[in-house]
């Protein structure tokens, strides 16, 4: 009665809710179950290792639940509730608080899914002017993000390595399947050129404080224009791709809108951001991060290819994105 799908059943039922509720729908990430419910989202973690994150353990999804409230408060702080225990009571699994805890979830409020910017970038409903907004956030929120030595250690041309290298060995497997072997040596070859070729610049780009406690998962998806502007689901699971270059930060997010095919609002992010911050040194590391950012998106779909709970026909999907990541990848190759 506690597996992960008999949570699933469970949780699919309106009546397990603390709430009254007339739906309630399920996705699935290769991470998570989410539930959306007429007004609330619940979120739990499946219990897999994927190397770059640790779930395996209820104890660690306890920790990681409240750190994605923590971390994610720092953008959006109206959005994130708590944690909720999932709990087995008289043989029933339900989110009240009377039975025994067999699983955790983020509680959130359900936001607009059509304010979402990914849904509005496809109905070509995004202004330059929120485009705008969107960065003097991002830069606010920069200024105000943490720093330190141990902070700065992650943006170091040794993690930064670690990260590239990881990215190609976990993905070696896909090739040639959903990128072609020229493709890959030429995104590996790229990649270890410009590494090489400004240590200084990355080495320098530490002693400034530039690499902070970041969000670590800015592309569109995340970005809601509701009241304000919320931006959510930042990665908590792993401090190194949080801890970051603000200029990969900015770099993720110029890369999904070139994705969304409006170059326009690219350069007016990356632009209003460099003014706002006056990081003149950004647009120097812009086509290296936009590519490895790629290159992670690819790798993020490549992974749902091997997913048990995912039908053939999402998986068919993934593998179109994988290749659509891929050849966005090599194009910011000069």
């Amino acid at each position: 009665m506690t597996g992960l799908a008999n949570i699933i059943q469970a949780l699919s039922d309106p009546t397990a809710y603390p709430e009254s509720t007339t739906i309630v729908e399920i996705a699935q990430t290769q991470m998570s179950v989410v539930f959306l419910t007429d007004a609330f989202v619940y979120k739990v973690k499946k219990p897999v290792n994927l190397g770059y994150l640790d779930y395996t353990t209820l104890e660690k999804r306890k920790f990681l639940c409240g750190q994605e409230v923590r971390l994610n408060r720092r953008l959006c702080p109206d959005v994130y509730i708590g944690v909720i225990p999932i709990t087995l009571k008289k043989g029933t699994i339900t989110l009240d608080d009377g039975g025994r805890a067999i699983e955790y979830a983020v509680k959130m409020r359900r936001l607009p899914a059509d304010r979402m910017m990914d849904i509005l970038l496809a109905k070509g409903q995004v202004t330059v002017e929120m485009i705008q907004r969107v960065a003097d956030r991002v830069a606010d929120f920069h200024a105000r993000a943490e720093t330190s030595p141990d902070i700065g250690r992650f943006g170091s041309v040794d993690t930064v390595t670690f990260n590239a290298e990881e990215n190609f060995n976990q993905t070696e497997k896909y090739i040639p399947r959903a990128a072609s072997a020229k493709q890959y040596e030429r995104l590996v070859d790229y990649t270890r050129g410009f590494i090489r070729q400004q240590t200084a610049l990355l080495n320098r780009r530490v002693t400034e404080g530039r690499v902070r406690d970041c969000h670590g998962d800015l592309h569109s998806q995340h970005v809601c224009f509701t009241d304000g502007i919320c931006i959510y689901d930042c990665i908590e699971f792993n401090d190194r791709f949080r801890y970051v270059d603000v200029a990969a930060e900015v770099s993720f997010l110029a890369m999904d809108l070139d994705r969304w095919e409006h170059p326009e609002l690219s350069k007016e992010f990356v632009g209003e951001y460099v003014a706002r911050r006056g990081d003149r040194e950004l647009p120097q590391l812009l086509n290296f991060y936009r590519c490895y950012f790629a290159y992670v998106r690819a790798k993020v779909n490549c992974f749902r290819l091997d997913d048990a709970l995912l039908s053939d026909g999402q998986k068919a999907k993934a593998l179109e994105e994988a290749k659509r990541y891929f050849a966005l990848a090599e194009s910011y190759i000069s």
